[in-house]
């Protein structure tokens, strides 16, 4: 799958915030190198990236520079579509 999607300028500053924040996790501080890798490259996120992401989005703790490095990461992850049930 071709990956039209890249980091955009203010998520790119919220991960650079998280990154440099001394109460962000260390699964927030991966998912915020993973959107700021991804300001001017074509790489996807990893799954395990991607499942982090996920966790961080429903984590009513993390914060919202976090969650907007998050989606921005989970928007850019390779994604599978799920085979359909046959009825």
């Amino acid at each position: 799958m071709a990956k039209t999607e890249s980091t955009g300028k203010k998520v790119a500053s919220a991960a650079s915030k998280v990154l440099q924040s001394a109460t962000a996790t260390k699964a927030e501080k991966s998912v915020a190198a993973s959107a700021l890798v991804q300001t001017k490259s074509k790489d996807v996120t990893s799954k395990k990236v991607a499942s982090e992401a996920g966790k961080i989005l429903h984590n009513p703790k993390a914060s919202k520079d976090a969650k907007s490095a998050a989606a921005s990461a989970l928007t850019q992850a390779a994604h599978k579509m799920p085979a359909a049930k046959k009825k």
